[in-house]
């Protein structure tokens, strides 16, 4: 193992060497994010690679408006909310879930827990709070597709799902980008399939390349990306082929398009990115908590000061927003990057504020 991540680390110092110039490289998830941290990799690397945390945490890019409609639908009497831990601390503009009367949040471990909070509660309308990528959304569509067959009434989901490759690509095309390669998510590729990644490199001629999130299938990966660099043969590569094959899970994607489509959807920091949210099909609306309530886009409010956005797109690192480490702590969040253990601002005041962390 030592010897494969010397192999990496040697390579990625002569390939750079050669290239004559930085790299930056943005890992798309906040499990790569943390691992990275958590191995010292920054500090094996030459100081000409950088690495930028990108919008790889679902808590971190749900939008602010979509936080204010489960805060609201929580203080309905009628309602009980369904949620997966880490949002239960993501700040609204009227305090969190975990601030406000309790007994109508509920914490569940999976999407089926919420579908038996419904049959337990047949007086309350349950909201699940649908966050997640493509690694969750077909779980998801399962507790649809179940509360569909039990003919539940009282059970519905808020969708903010998202699609990475869209996000991806919009970053591209930003003209303040500074990406010159993605390493790619490995739970994410479980289900797309690192075929998913090719328009991103036929289009914007980045490398793609998928990895595993052991020190060593970090530091290989960083490798093969400054590889194509220096050849300049941008090119979807997966090092993770034990789990992630080309086309990814398909049953998944079939339960994903049975019951989801893509819109054009907001993502904090990022905007209205095109196809890069998903919401449920028109047949089953009536397990959409936006149809069941008459909610209508509210406004969009971000917490006052905070650089989550631009921590997203990989413009800034953390400590370079006014209130990291100030104001914004894992104790007094301001923003979801504070917030969840995948978040890039968790991740630094965790691991590197206590010292210079190389790259900052």
């Amino acid at each position: 193992m030592l010897e494969r991540v010397d192999k990496a680390k040697k390579q990625i110092h002569n390939t750079v060497d050669a290239l004559g110039r930085s790299v930056n490289i943005m890992e798309v998830c906040g499990t790569h994010t943390v691992a990275i941290f958590r191995s010292g990799i920054r500090s094996a690397l030459p100081e000409s690679v950088k690495l930028l945390s990108g919008p790889g945490c679902p808590v971190c890019v749900t939008d602010q408006g979509y936080i204010d409609t489960v805060m609201d639908l929580a203080a309905r009497e009628d309602c009980l909310i369904a949620t997966y831990g880490d949002m239960i601390r993501v700040p609204g503009k009227n305090g969190s879930l975990e601030t406000m009367n309790r007994s109508n949040v509920h914490v569940v471990l999976s999407s089926d827990d919420a579908v038996q909070l419904a049959c337990a509660h047949p007086d309350k309308t349950v909201v699940f709070v649908a966050v997640g990528f493509e690694t969750t959304t077909p779980a998801t569509a399962v507790a649809v597709m179940t509360a569909e067959k039990m003919d539940l009434s009282n059970f519905c989901i808020l969708s903010a799902h998202k699609l990475v490759v869209p996000a991806m690509q919009a970053l591209l095309s930003d003209t303040k980008n500074k990406i010159d390669a993605f390493l790619c998510p490995g739970h994410v590729s479980v289900i797309i399939g690192s075929d998913a990644y090719r328009p991103v490199v036929e289009q914007f001629s980045r490398p793609c390349v998928v990895a595993g999130f052991e020190p060593v299938q970090v530091m290989e990966g960083i490798a093969e990306i400054c590889r194509q660099l220096a050849d300049e043969s941008p090119q979807v590569k997966s090092l993770y082929s034990a789990v992630v094959t080309a086309q990814g899970n398909t049953r998944a994607w079939e339960l994903i398009e049975a019951y989801f489509e893509p819109y054009d959807g907001p993502w904090r920091g990022l905007g209205c990115i095109p196809n890069g949210t998903l919401r449920l099909k028109r047949q089953y609306k009536r397990f959409d908590a936006l149809v069941r309530f008459g909610i209508e886009e509210i406004p969009k409010e971000e917490p006052n000061g905070c650089l989550c956005g631009q921590v997203l797109c990989g413009l800034i690192n953390p400590p370079q927003c006014g209130l990291f480490d100030a104001v914004c702590t894992p104790d007094t969040p301001v923003g979801p990057c504070m917030v969840s253990s995948e978040g890039a601002c968790s991740a630094w005041y965790k691991y590197g504020r206590r010292g210079k962390v190389h790259h900052d």
